[in-house]
């Protein structure tokens, strides 16, 4: 069994593995492709034969990435519509998200 761990960043949960390359919420701040990102909102880090699981973080866990890209999601169509009433409106979304590299898990 593969060593995992459950990560907590841009108000959701992603489980991450040593290799993994994962497309997250934007992150504050500007980044280069290369640059390090320290996550250190670690819920749960299992090795295959332990699992610790935090309240709510596991202390002195972190997970180590390398940052990649930054792009935009698909475009996403928002509609309201009342009926009988002729209201309709339309606007379109397009959520940026940044693509890491995990390289390590602590």
């Amino acid at each position: 069994m593969k060593e995992f761990a459950v990560i907590e960043t841009g108000g959701k949960q992603y489980r991450v593995s040593e290799g993994d390359t994962v497309k997250i919420e934007k992150l504050s701040g500007e980044h280069k492709a290369g640059d390090k990102i320290t996550f250190d909102k670690v819920l749960l880090v299992d090795d295959g034969k332990n699992t610790d699981i935090g309240t709510p973080y596991v202390e002195k866990a972190k997970v180590t990435g390398s940052f990649i890209e930054e792009g935009k999601a698909k475009k996403i169509n928002v509609v309201k519509f009342k009926s009988k009433s002729r209201y309709n409106k339309t606007r379109g979304h397009r959520q940026i998200f940044n693509t890491v590299k995990i390289e390590s898990l602590k």
